[in-house]
């Protein structure tokens, strides 16, 4: 007996993984383990599709659908405690004199498109010379746990970090939290570094004060360097909301690593 034509289509579909037949087969846990593998260590979509015996389009649909559920989770920082909003952050670090900790870092982008008006913005501030791309994204970190607590929506690469801080909006509503920076946060109503005057060496006391404000601050910095061991944020090629929804995705990676 011969084969109906639409029985043939569907046969084609299921064989190559495509069509409403290979996005049902890929369940959410397999897009879930592809949405990780992909941010981590930025396999391309195609060799991801052949490993999980779909088409490239269903796994390229799947990520763009994961990765906002997990930006939209937010920085889980205990069991029972997640935080979402800014609020949250605030009352948080507000909970038994908690302190954050803040520091900015750079992250290539894709570059914006010409008609966009702040595109120049988005040179690489630290290698002008090379016309490359970046985003400016403020993190904070909990100084006593090592886990994320928050992350800004990206700035332009050339944004430096003060300006950056206070058009997060993360400036209005640490009012009341006690939160470290370095030199660069200058008059951003947290506690920096004394700085070293011209002709003016700094005073034992100040020079013991910087180095303790050193030590704590750099658990920031360790903090950004293994959430760039996802190669998503070293060179993230998202339009749009990607970046933002990456570095809230590895943030809720970390903190649970950091909980296992």
């Amino acid at each position: 007996m011969a084969r109906s034509a639409s029985g043939s289509a569907d046969d084609s579909a299921a064989a190559t993984g495509g069509g409403s037949w290979g996005e049902a087969q890929f369940v959410f846990i397999d897009r879930l383990l592809a949405t990780l593998v992909s941010l981590r260590h930025g396999t391309t979509h195609d060799v991801l599709a052949c490993w999980f015996g779909v088409d490239p389009s269903t796994l390229t649909r799947a990520i763009g659908e994961v990765r906002p559920l997990l930006a939209q989770r937010g920085c889980t920082v205990a069991p029972d405690v997640r935080l979402r909003t800014l609020a949250e952050v605030i009352e948080y670090l507000g909970v038994d004199g908690r302190t954050g900790i803040i520091d900015g870092t750079e992250i290539r982008v894709r570059r914006p498109a010409a008609g966009r008006k702040d595109r120049d913005k988005f040179r690489l501030r630290k290698d002008q010379a090379e016309r490359r791309c970046s985003a400016n994204v403020q993190v904070i970190v909990d100084a006593y746990t090592c886990q994320v607590i928050a992350a800004a929506h990206p700035a332009p690469g050339t944004t430096a970090d003060a300006h950056a801080w206070r058009a997060s909006g993360l400036a209005e509503h640490c009012q009341g939290a006690t939160v470290l920076g370095d030199g660069a946060y200058l008059n951003c109503q947290m506690v920096v570094p004394h700085r070293k005057r011209p002709h003016r060496p700094l005073l034992p006391g100040e020079e013991a004060d910087n180095a303790a404000h050193h030590k704590v601050r750099a658990q920031v910095e360790h903090v950004i360097g293994r959430m760039k061991n996802y190669k998503i944020l070293r060179d993230c090629l998202q339009r749009g909301d990607g970046l933002h929804h990456a570095v809230q995705a590895v943030a809720l990676m970390h903190n649970l690593a950091l909980a296992s």
